[in-house]
């Protein structure tokens, strides 16, 4: 067999502003997979890597190094990082590296060449796995360093992310879109008083009418020159929302257009002010409105601009968004719309509430777990800056030492606050509800607390005027900069290149125990060789011989524990009638209890499920290592999915049940594996972040309080997600309980 290994470096010729690639050496050995040459490897790899070297060093004394811009020293950096990664992974894998110029001054590795290198197997590889002697090594050498391998694999992962706000691994953040890359405009928003008019006068009509004033809106908008409409919508609750006192939700949004003098409307930017009965948002309301009428003053917008005023905070947006992009998605009744824009490319949500702020503070999170597009994050970040006005990320003002230690603490601080919230599913504002839409939002929330210094509302107009002027020069939607990031701070950032490291050294765990289960499940014993035989074969298909292990005894369990999931998913609305007229408890009470009765249900299952799992034709430690290997296989599994899409909910799971799922068996100290698995299962995880969260902005609560929280945040997280569709409720009830349910049986097996 040959082995060919092809190297490619770029010649370094001009055309136009890139490089093209032209220089390519390929070397082919031949090696003999049924000899033990590893020794002949190494040889062929440091000729190798010598001709390498050779003709890459080659480029640099042709002088196309310094024409580039690049230095000799940070040339060989990068040649010597390739050697040690490949001598790392050799010989599992082929190399066929890349040096690519893709621009002027610039030279960097081809990531599609190196996940090439980690992901080529070798066929030497093969050869490996098919010699029954290094196999039997192979079995070996896990089951010792197994426990080492997973504690270093989960402390890995913990300090990873704990490290993620110290400079190393953090960025500074930059504009990428072109079209917004620089703050030179000048604000000429002068409406402040005007603003604070308009918010006395809807407050007075607030009051007056008992609702929001619609006619009075729609005849101020119509006084600006917007073009007005409004929507009527209803929503039944599933059950009463004792948090905002409704069950049967009517209101009306009232919305104007602005449209563009110097474009067709084919796209749209919208302004949008949520109202309700706690929450009047009188000052945005105003701010609205005479952002309106000044922006109507103004020739160069390009796009349509439209000011929503919504009833019902998150209802009333949800209900708009579904009748603009005419969709019908979580019930909603709602009139159809009379006038529309172009596409919406993007959206900012402000809420204000004092005639003063001291500062504006940055919600990021949506539904889901989704996030903008950070560089309308940026730009926030950079007209308040201009306009030297204080910005807060999660509540608290960038530290002013960043590289110090306090600043590190800080932004860890913050970091884990974005990473609760984010968890949670929950939309935080308005902005939440528009990402589901591909529109990238955000929501702006003034904030008036002790600190000296004050803004008006010309200082906070003058801030969104910026936004939106620059907004309006947008040629394509934001797409340049990230969607996947962790704020430690508003300036900082964490890639997602930089933070899913941390979920993968947890998700290790689970696999390496897994294999472990696997290798003893088909293998008795590792004795001498000669005991097994020349022919021996470690591994076999489930259910082939007696060393097989039958998967049919198996479905028993799974079946019951996916049960329980879906009655703790179906059960509590469904039945909320029957167990208010059996039980002196209002229904949102009701819902609240029967989740609570099912979960604690499922602790009864061990007494139902062994006795079917424990009669498999391996003995009776077969049965319980079988469960636990699916177990295993399917917590990594759906952690993994998890972490794809909300990487801070996969990590808070991972980092509470990796632990517990690898250490509980039914030896050993069992009494400990319980409380462990308890204190590890998803309501307890819960239950725990809200302390955590509390603590982290400086408000403890007591046992009281945080009984209280939790059992208000069961019941909106089942209304969120019938309401807008948030996925943590049938995330937890459905996957991650069944699968602790596994472990549950597995602890107590008899």
């Amino acid at each position: 067999m040959t082995l060919c290994m092809t190297m490619c470096l770029g010649d370094y010729v001009p055309v136009g502003q890139g490089l093209c690639v032209s220089v390519h050496v390929r070397l082919c050995v031949p090696i003999n997979l049924e000899r033990e040459d590893a020794t002949c490897m190494g040889v062929w790899n440091c000729i190798y890597l010598t001709l390498y070297l050779s003709v890459a060093e080659g480029a640099w004394y042709c002088g196309k190094g310094p024409e580039l811009g690049i230095r000799r020293p940070e040339f060989k950096f990068w040649l010597c990082h390739l050697i040690v990664v490949w001598s790392l992974v050799n010989p599992f894998t082929s190399l066929s590296l890349s040096f690519l110029m893709c621009k002027m001054r610039r030279m960097d590795l081809s990531y599609f060449q190196l996940w090439h290198l980690l992901c080529s197997l070798h066929p030497l590889a093969m050869g490996l796995l098919l010699d029954s002697h290094r196999r039997r090594a192979l079995a070996r050498l896990l089951l010792r360093l197994n426990t080492p391998l997973c504690v270093v694999s989960y402390l890995a992962g913990v300090f990873w992310f704990l490290g993620l706000a110290f400079s190393p691994l953090t960025q500074n953040t930059y504009i990428s879109e072109n079209a917004m890359g620089s703050t030179m405009v000048e604000e000429q928003f002068e409406g402040g008083e005007h603003a604070l008019n308009f918010a006395r006068d809807f407050t007075a009509q607030r009051r007056k009418t008992g609702s929001l004033p619609v006619a009075w809106l729609e005849r101020t908008m119509r006084s600006v020159g917007l073009e007005v409409y409004s929507q009527s919508f209803s929503r039944t609750l599933p059950f009463p929302d004792e948090t905002h006192e409704r069950y049967m939700v009517s209101g009306t949004n009232v919305y104007g257009i602005l449209r563009a003098p110097r474009a067709a409307s084919t796209e749209s930017l919208v302004l949008v002010v949520p109202s309700s009965p706690e929450t009047l948002n009188a000052q945005a309301v105003g701010l609205l409105l005479s952002l309106a009428a000044y922006f109507r003053s103004q020739i160069y917008w390009a796009k349509d601009i439209i000011f929503l005023v919504t009833e019902h905070d998150l209802l009333g947006t949800e209900a708009w968004l579904e009748a603009y992009h005419d969709v019908n998605i979580t019930g909603m009744q709602s009139s159809a719309l009379q006038g529309r824009a172009g596409a919406i490319q993007a959206a900012v949500a402000l809420e204000l509430n004092s005639d003063v702020v001291t500062s504006l503070d940055v919600a990021v999170e949506g539904l889901n777990g989704q996030l903008p597009n950070l560089d309308l994050l940026n730009l926030f970040h950079a007209f308040c800056q201009k306009e030297a006005l204080l910005c807060t990320l999660q509540g608290k003002l960038q530290h002013s030492d960043w590289a110090s230690l306090g600043g590190s603490l800080h932004g860890l601080q913050t970091l884990m606050l974005m990473v609760l919230r984010q968890a949670s599913g929950r939309p935080h504002g308005p902005h939440g509800l528009f990402l589901r839409y591909h529109v990238e939002a955000i929501t702006l929330r003034g904030i008036n607390s002790f600190r000296q210094y004050k803004y008006d509302m010309t200082a906070v107009g003058k801030t969104l005027e910026g936004m939106f002027r620059k907004l309006n020069n947008l040629l394509e939607r934001l797409h340049q900069s990230y969607f996947f990031y962790l704020l430690p701070s508003l300036s900082r950032f964490v890639s997602i290149g930089l933070y899913m490291p941390a979920i993968g050294f947890l998700l290790f765990i689970p696999g390496l125990k897994a294999l472990e289960l696997w290798v003893k499940l088909n293998k008795a014993d590792f004795g001498p060789e000669e005991q097994l035989g020349p022919n021996h074969s470690l591994v076999q298909p489930f259910g082939q011989d007696a060393r097989g292990v039958a998967l049919t005894p198996l479905v028993a369990p799974v079946l019951i524990s996916q049960a329980t999931g879906l009655a703790l998913y179906l059960l509590p609305v469904m039945g909320q009638h029957v167990a208010a007229q059996h039980f002196p408890v209002a229904e949102a009470e009701a819902v609240v209890l029967t989740l609570l009765a099912i979960y604690v249900a499922g602790l009864a299952l061990p007494h139902s499920t062994h006795r079917v799992v424990s009669s498999t034709p391996r003995g009776p430690d077969s049965g319980w290592m079988a469960l636990k290997l699916v177990a295993l296989l399917y917590l990594a599994i759906q952690l993994g999915c998890i972490s794809l899409f909300n990487f801070s909910l996969g990590f808070l799971l991972a980092v509470t049940m990796v632990p517990a799922a690898a250490l509980t068996q039914p030896s050993g100290p069992r009494f400990l594996y319980a409380v462990l698995l308890v204190l590890v299962s998803p309501g307890a995880t819960l239950l725990g972040s809200l302390f955590l969260w509390r603590e982290l902005q400086e408000a403890p609560l007591t046992l009281a309080e945080g009984w209280q929280l939790f059992l208000s945040a069961l019941a909106q997280g089942v209304l969120d997600h019938h309401l807008y569709g948030a996925l943590l409720f049938p995330l937890l009830s459905l996957g991650l309980y069944p699968c602790w349910l596994l472990f549950w049986n597995v602890l107590f097996w008899k």
